[in-house]
């Protein structure tokens, strides 16, 4: 049987960091059953034309596999995305084309969770600021401005969305003695609170946090959902950290709140606009610490993520359900067999 065709493209400034691009990774699954072909394209109809007739795509940044690209596409039956949020692709039109998108929902869990902390601790405890204190000489000045910050033990952080990076995060925020509030309408309060936090509403969530972590996808119901009554509600004191996505927060409005003291501080992996304009106000305020949409990088992120997403697209072209589809409805229309089993931890809804 001839092999399908896996196209992949990858934006320049990804190669320019990489001595060599062979796919072994991703060909540890694919290998067998296709050839991945990588998509020169500088422009959107030079990939339209590469990817046309390719029963596969896998992506993870740069071009945006939008509802055009996806009109375009004869044969794809699988856009396996490597990493876990999956905005770089129009779910929608996917799944009206009955075309599968998978994601890797659970490689860098623990990683962005111990980013989630460090920014935590570092906005709580002043430590960029405490650092260039002590580099401009100024040694006496950092322990007054320390001084009038309550310690974190039986501080409370909520948690918005409660899916695998929460989870995480609430298991080392018990260790500082963090009391835990979480807000997710997807999550059951069971799981909640066998997770050791407490099942709150999106507006108690704000007014009771000393420390609010944002875990959610980017999309209709969550853009721009830290606006100005979002952040109107939570503590002055309150320091709000984003590993997610930046367009969960509106920036102009987070800006005014660092700035007239209606929230404390901000610690932010991520931001509306990446990499910002030079003169964006966050890089420079004292209370807000900032950095480059890097909590999922260490070692085992990259070919962890390119193992993963192989293997996922190597089930679908196998004529299987893929592990983590994050468009479920395509599957009983797919020609996909379910090998996974049926869950039996419940019996009848009546």
């Amino acid at each position: 049987m001839a092999k399908r065709k896996v196209a992949i493209r990858v934006p320049k400034r990804a190669l320019d960091q990489t001595a060599e691009h062979d796919w072994s990774y991703e060909r540890e699954a694919l290998g067998p059953i296709a050839d991945i072909v990588e998509i020169e394209a500088s422009t959107r109809a030079e990939f339209i034309d590469g990817v046309r007739d390719a029963d596969a795509i896998l992506t993870s940044w740069g071009m945006r596999i939008d509802e055009e690209v996806i009109r375009a596409l004869d044969k794809c039956v699988v856009i396996g995305v490597g990493s876990v949020g999956v905005d770089m692709v129009d779910v929608a039109a996917a799944t009206a084309a009955g075309i599968v998108v998978t994601n890797v929902p659970d490689v860098f869990i623990e990683e962005v969770a111990d980013h989630t902390m460090m920014l935590l601790l570092d906005v709580a405890r002043m430590t960029s600021c405490m650092s260039q204190l002590a580099a401009a000489g100024r040694w006496f000045e950092g322990r007054p401005l320390l001084s009038r910050r309550p310690r974190l033990l039986g501080q409370t952080l909520g948690l918005y969305g409660f899916g695998n990076v929460a989870r995480c995060t609430a298991r080392r925020a018990r260790v500082f003695g963090l009391r835990l509030l979480a807000h997710d309408p997807y999550v059951s309060e069971l799981e909640i609170t066998g997770a050791g936090a407490e099942p709150v509403g999106f507006h108690e969530l704000l007014e009771r946090s000393d420390f609010v972590s944002i875990h959610t996808p980017h999309n209709a119901e969550t853009e721009r959902v830290f606006g100005a009554d979002a952040l109107g509600r939570m503590k002055s004191t309150a320091i709000l950290i984003n590993t997610a996505r930046g367009p969960i927060i509106d920036e102009q409005a987070l800006i005014v709140a660092l700035r007239d003291g209606i929230i404390a501080g901000a610690g932010l992996d991520v931001l509306e606009q990446e990499p910002p304009d030079a003169d964006n106000p966050l890089l420079t305020m004292p209370n807000v610490v900032v950095t480059p949409h890097v909590a999922s990088a260490t070692t085992r992120m990259r070919p962890e993520t390119r193992r993963r997403v192989g293997r996922e697209v190597a089930l679908v072209l196998r004529g299987s359900w893929p592990l983590s589809c994050v468009n479920p409805s395509v599957l009983p229309r797919a020609k996909l067999e379910r090998w996974q089993p049926y869950p039996m931890n419940r019996g009848p809804n009546r």
